[in-house]
């Protein structure tokens, strides 16, 4: 199967299905492809998903994981970014994020070169962009993945983990007390205008003042 896959050639924004490939399968195609590819793999009971990614989806992808790096930052929480990684709930699913951070569990995880999830927590958040339609909410569910961001059409969507399936909610319990679902969708567009370096210090000064507003409301009570 492996030789028939690397002759086949999936263009960018376009996925290919195979179904029943086993969970033997799957564990090969990971190995003999290895890291340093373009495409996403995402398994499900069966199915494997191979999809190659637009250059648009790229670099959103990098640029918002940019923006929760610098809010985090400001915010003073240690996080680890684990990007594409591959999670895996053994001989069912499997998948890999656009982005993913450790943020609560961080601690749990620090310094571990390998994540078990039969071990170790799911990554806190994970976010996908929708350019290519490939968000597999019921898998990251079966990860227990508490947090997932969805990115479509310029919009937002923040949505948690509740009783096996994922609700949609307003505010992130990552960042409470923030409008993250409005200011990252505005931020990430200027970014295509006035450029990344620029975006990032203003979006930095904004989360300076939220902290400073924060602060403020705190004293007042």
């Amino acid at each position: 199967m492996l030789l028939e896959l690397r002759r086949l050639e999936v263009p960018p924004g376009q996925r290919l299905l195979l179904r029943d490939v086993t969970w033997p399968e799957f564990e090969t195609i990971l190995a003999e492809l290895g890291d340093r590819r373009g495409s996403r793999l995402a398994y499900d009971n069966g199915t494997l998903e191979i999809m190659m990614p637009l250059p648009e989806h790229e670099d959103d992808k990098e640029i918002i994981g940019d923006l929760i790096k610098a809010l985090l930052e400001e915010l003073d929480i240690e996080f680890r970014s684990l990007g594409s990684t591959t999670f895996k709930k053994k001989q069912t699913q499997g998948l890999e994020p656009d982005q993913c951070f450790y943020i609560q569990n961080e601690a749990v995880i620090r310094g571990q070169k390998r994540i078990d999830l039969a071990v170790d927590p799911p990554p806190d958040l994970a976010i996908e962009i929708d350019v290519t339609s490939r968000t597999h909410p019921s898998i990251y569910a079966a990860l227990r993945v508490p947090e997932l961001w969805q990115f479509e059409q310029g919009k937002l969507q923040i949505n948690v983990l509740q009783g096996g399936s994922y609700a949609l909610v307003a505010e992130s319990p990552n960042f409470r007390g923030m409008t993250l679902s409005d200011v990252i969708p505005h931020y990430l567009a200027e970014s295509k205008t006035i450029g990344r370096n620029t975006v990032l210090k203003t979006f930095r000064r904004w989360v300076r003042e939220q902290i400073e507003l924060s602060q403020a409301r705190s004293i007042q009570r």
